[in-house]
């Protein structure tokens, strides 16, 4: 009988019991390399549907197949062996039906053997999620602002400016929650809108570009690393890679041209 390491990672119900505790560290990532060193500070990790745009210059997440999700998927949970790792279902893959959800749902966990699902949409993808969760599929939720949808939204627009709103976003809330969703993306959103959200919501709430009163926050991981040339206002940058892997890949160039590499007798002695 062969012997196989087992790897402990974080649980569905351990994010659950962090509701109004401990926050919450998530960020997105798409590559082994990336996910080992992520793996070691968050909670869970999302394999975004955001690499679309970071990874494959899209200019939506609209045109992501889900053949590529499980790709980097199974990439990310190579990688890791603490993080719960998510991995978002791709347009056009659940909103058909919930039969059509959970065949797609199910193949991304069997091809990846991810811990869970995310999609987008609240009241509307209720029966949904209820569907998913009931046949042992763990979704986390995502309302607010859902890339997704950007083109019915008319674009990248916060959420809630308009007080009026609100009510439709707090049901939103609710009816994932009580669909069976473990835990809810609020992204785009006013800050006194997550902070009322969070507190009513029984499940954990997970800013983005929403409120630091969430009950924890996520971020696309090449934003916070300074690699794109436009990051959301949002966005607290915290490292400057871009101009540094430009500045790299400058002088490596600049050694070619110059033959300045160390001599066969420096490289074999």
């Amino acid at each position: 009988m062969s012997k196989q390491t087992q790897i402990r990672r974080t649980t569905v119900p351990q994010i659950v019991a962090r509701k109004g505790g401990e926050p919450i560290v998530s960020l997105t990532s798409y590559h082994a390399h990336t996910a080992a060193i992520v793996d070691k500070y968050a909670d869970f990790i999302l394999v975004g549907d955001s690499l679309g745009m970071v990874m494959h210059g899209m200019e939506s997440t609209v045109g992501v197949p889900l053949d590529l999700m499980i790709m980097h998927g199974q990439a990310v949970v190579r990688g890791t062996q603490h993080a719960l790792v998510v991995v978002d279902m791709p347009f056009g893959t659940y909103e058909e039906s919930p039969g059509v959800a959970f065949r797609n749902a199910a193949k991304i966990m069997k091809e990846t053997q991810c811990g869970a699902v995310k999609l987008e949409g609240g009241k509307r993808m209720a029966e949904t999620i209820r569907f998913l969760t009931e046949r042992g599929i763990p979704v986390m939720a995502h309302i607010g602002l859902t890339p997704q949808s950007s083109n019915v939204m008319g674009g990248f627009k916060t959420q809630g400016r308009d007080e009026e709103g609100w009510a439709a976003i707090e049901e939103d809330a609710i009816a994932v929650a009580e669909a069976g969703a473990f835990a809810v993306v609020l992204e785009g959103m006013v800050e006194p809108l997550a902070a009322k959200i969070t507190k009513s919501c029984p499940i954990p709430t997970i800013g983005i570009g929403a409120s630091v009163e969430c009950d924890g926050q996520i971020l696309v991981l090449e934003d916070m690393l300074g690699l794109n040339e436009w990051t959301p206002k949002f966005v607290k940058v915290y490292g400057n890679l871009g101009p540094a892997i430009e500045g790299a890949v400058k002088a490596y160039a600049d050694d070619v041209k110059s033959r300045s590499f160390p001599t066969e007798d420096e490289v074999y002695r």
